[in-house]
């Protein structure tokens, strides 16, 4: 069934037309590249996979409560619409903020694809040209599976929240060639990273669990990439370019930080949106969700030089400075370990039916033998 029959608001355009402007960088330097980002290369290529295999699809995803989303986490829960909503309705609600909520990692990811694509052509250092190709396949993968579980789980989706939308338009409209990294790497694929992980952390349904297991081994790589590369370069910049980088953070983390409201979703459930704007930001879990979001992004942008005083009270302000101090190598090293556990425990299983298949064949043999 085409895409466009399945979305619950319709899409503003079929395409969306984004000028890009940045040159593209030829390098004949072939020989000499950094060993941590050759490194990372060689990791990206061993790292492939292919979702079509590695995920267990024949896995049944109920679509009226895909992730086993409590009653608490639901920004309606406690307000006077909840009390009118029958079980029905409820199910139904929990279908639109799943597909809400995948729907724009699959617009993310797909964004994610192009500016992988961008740095290939725009970044000047040929170690840098090699590993962005890796990821631009791990993109597309990470797309083609949200694309698929959406379709044939779901059943829905919605467009492209706006705020994204500005934040993949303002890295794509910027000349300077490291902008894809910053905006991308670091702040999109920070933010998708927490909010995988959460839900990879809290969902007893094992699909979604597997899905998210999977693409978070290959973004932990991703930021792994952007921090390297950034880390390199923005030594080398004047305070005054710093500081321009930083206000592109500041408005991006604002950005992000108000995406994740939901309120298409009550919209569609006939809340007016300055009420439903209202039970997003009074929602206690929702909040504290935003809050942890930050959890990748805020060590990543100290990590990297990006640290004024403006940028400090910007993360005051949102109440996630303090995550500047968190580990992201253990965080990182955590995703791997995750998703390796997660094969070795299928696989396992899966040896063990296949044996016991094997050994009730023998029995069945023996028994019609004697």
């Amino acid at each position: 069934m085409p895409t466009f029959d399945l979305y619950a608001m319709e899409p503003p355009e079929p395409v969306r037309q984004v000028p890009a402007s940045g040159a593209a960088r030829f390098t004949w330097e072939y020989d000499d590249g950094r060993d941590r980002l050759l490194a990372l290369y060689q990791k990206g290529k061993d790292k492939q996979w292919d979702g079509q295999k590695r995920i267990d699809w024949e896995l049944e995803v109920d679509p009226y409560d895909p992730l086993g989303t409590p009653d608490e986490a639901m920004s309606l829960y406690g307000t006077r619409h909840w009390a009118k909503l029958t079980e029905k309705d409820r199910g139904e609600l929990r279908r639109h903020y799943a597909s809400w909520q995948f729907s724009q990692f699959l617009h993310g990811e797909q964004g994610a694809m192009i500016c992988a694509a961008r740095i290939v052509e725009s970044v000047p250092d040929l170690d840098a040209k090699f590993y962005s190709a890796t990821q631009t396949m791990d993109e597309a993968r990470h797309a083609e599976i949200y694309g698929r579980f959406l379709h044939e789980k779901i059943g829905m989706l919605y467009p492209i929240n706006d705020n994204l939308q500005s934040l993949l338009d303002d890295t794509l409209r910027d000349a300077r060639w490291d902008m894809p990294y910053l905006g991308m790497q670091v702040l999109i694929e920070g933010l998708a990273l927490a909010a995988f992980g959460m839900i990879r952390d809290t969902t007893d349904k094992p699909l979604p669990k597997q899905i998210l297991a999977y693409v978070m081994q290959d973004e932990a790589r991703h930021v792994a990439f952007g921090r390297m590369a950034l880390r390199d370069y923005y030594r080398q910049l004047t305070d005054a370019e710093l500081r321009e980088r930083e206000e592109f953070v500041i408005e991006g983390c604002y950005l992000m930080r108000d995406r994740l409201r939901g309120v298409e979703v009550l919209e569609n459930f006939g809340i007016p949106k300055a009420e439903a704007e209202e039970y997003s930001e009074q929602s206690e879990f929702l909040t504290l969700f935003r809050k942890l979001l930050f959890s990748r992004i805020v060590p990543c942008v100290k990590d990297i030089g990006l640290w004024g005083k403006r940028l400090q009270q910007a993360y005051v302000d949102m109440g996630v400075l303090e995550m500047g101090d968190a580990s992201l190598d253990l965080l990182m090293s955590e995703d791997e370990e995750i998703a390796e556990k997660l094969d070795a425990e299928r696989f396992a299983a899966e040896e063990e039916a296949r044996t016991a298949e094997v050994r009730g064949a023998i029995d069945a043999g023996r028994a019609a033998g004697g």
